[in-house]
This record gives C-alpha cells, structure tokens and sequence, in this order.
C-alpha cells in the first residue's frame, strides 16, 4: 500500500489540489447565487436563456 502511494505521490497531489480549486469555484458560485448576483450581465434583451434565472 505504501509503496503505491510514494508511486504516486504526485498524481494524488495533483487531483487533491484541483479538487481544492473545482470545491472553490462551486462555493463561490453558490455564495454569488444565494446573493442575486449572476454572470448574465443584467441584459436581458440578449440572453440566450431570455432570462430564465431573472424571473425567480
């Protein structure tokens, strides 16, 4: 088991750390949903969604 791990040391630390950033960005997104904010830019004229996420 231990002699796997050493293998592959660099390949775990590697996925720990982008699984770090991936739980970053979703907890951002949560907080900018939970707040009003969105990444449509408020222009609903031009939303390809026509601004489905507005409406709530």
């Amino acid at each position: 088991m231990f002699t796997w791990i050493a293998a592959n040391v660099g390949t775990i630390l590697i996925t720990l750390v982008l699984a770090g950033v991936v739980a970053a960005v979703v907890t951002v997104l949560i907080r900018d949903r939970k707040k009003g904010r969105s990444s449509c830019g408020g222009n609903c004229g031009h939303c390809p969604m026509n601004c489905s996420h507005c409406k709530r």
